[in-house]
């Protein structure tokens, strides 16, 4: 007699084995139909996860519905890695954007953003050359300040000065507040003569590949939008760990099952 859970593992695992596949899909045309490196990024990592999504619930399915004990037993000791895996990384992330906040200006309806406020560990990510290039060509590639740049084309700077700005889009398509440079548009600003402490002050240009990308304050302003996501990331991974967990508990008692089987089939000669 097939067993419940022997059945559960099979279905769950089936339903996994349809979502690998457009997720392999997915990985193989970014991989093909990507122009830039922005949308290239992504796919190894999707294909990475498609493969191991179709792997792990192919043992899953065969080891429980055809009672493959030892394929169940692999399944099972990834399913453990996985949750270990899982549950280090929801304790990380946490603990990675529990710090950092963008600082309130007085008379404006935006916020600025400086990179000390953030972990250590972010921050040694973005202040690497090799990386902050990458990251670099994406936001310029993005058109993050061209698109406000054409929002606010023609606008007093009273109307700037009001505006709701994301992070992104106040750390690197303006000049910091204290640089005190002259309003033109909202991507073009009149520098001050004299000499400006900040260095971020030094690195504005008014040149739209150029602006505030290399500015502290535009690292800041990335990993404070990286904060945000991240912890929407934990969220979700505390379910996915509560979804892998009763998965595992629930292939334990398939392995049981097919043990049991197994030691049924050598006394009598045959499986039930």
């Amino acid at each position: 007699m097939v067993r419940c859970s022997n059945n559960l593992v099979g279905i769950l695992n089936f339903i996994v084995f349809l979502l690998s596949i457009p997720i392999l899909g997915g990985g193989i045309w970014l991989s093909r139909n990507g122009s830039t490196e922005c949308e290239r990024f992504l796919d190894k990592p999707v294909i990475a996860l498609g493969v191991f999504l179709m792997v792990v619930a192919i043992a899953g399915l065969i080891g429980s519905c055809c009672r493959v004990t030892w394929l169940l037993w692999t399944y099972l000791f990834v399913m453990f890695l996985l949750i270990l895996l899982v549950f280090c990384f929801t304790i990380f992330a946490f603990v990675v954007t529990n710090k950092g906040a963008g600082e309130k200006v007085s008379g404006r309806g935006y916020k600025e953003y400086r990179l000390g406020d953030y972990s250590n560990w972010l921050q040694k990510r973005v202040n690497s050359d090799k990386n902050w290039r990458k990251v670099r060509s994406c936001l310029v590639e993005s058109k993050v300040c061209s698109k406000l740049e054409a929002k606010l084309i023609n606008e007093p700077v009273n109307k700037f000065y009001d505006e709701h700005l994301t992070a992104l889009q106040s750390g690197c398509c303006k000049p910091a507040e204290k640089c005190q440079f002259t309003y033109v548009s909202a991507t073009n600003w009149t520098k001050t003569a004299g000499t400006h402490p900040d260095p971020d002050c030094q690195s504005w240009d008014n040149a739209p590949n150029k602006l505030c990308f290399d500015c502290q304050s535009c690292k800041a302003g990335l990993l404070d939008n990286v904060k945000s996501a991240w912890k929407k990331v934990a969220v979700v991974n505390i379910i996915f760990l509560v979804f892998l967990i009763i998965v595992y508990s629930v292939g334990c008692c398939a392995l049981r099952n097919n043990k049991r089987d197994d030691s049924y089939g050598r006394t009598y000669g045959y499986k039930p």
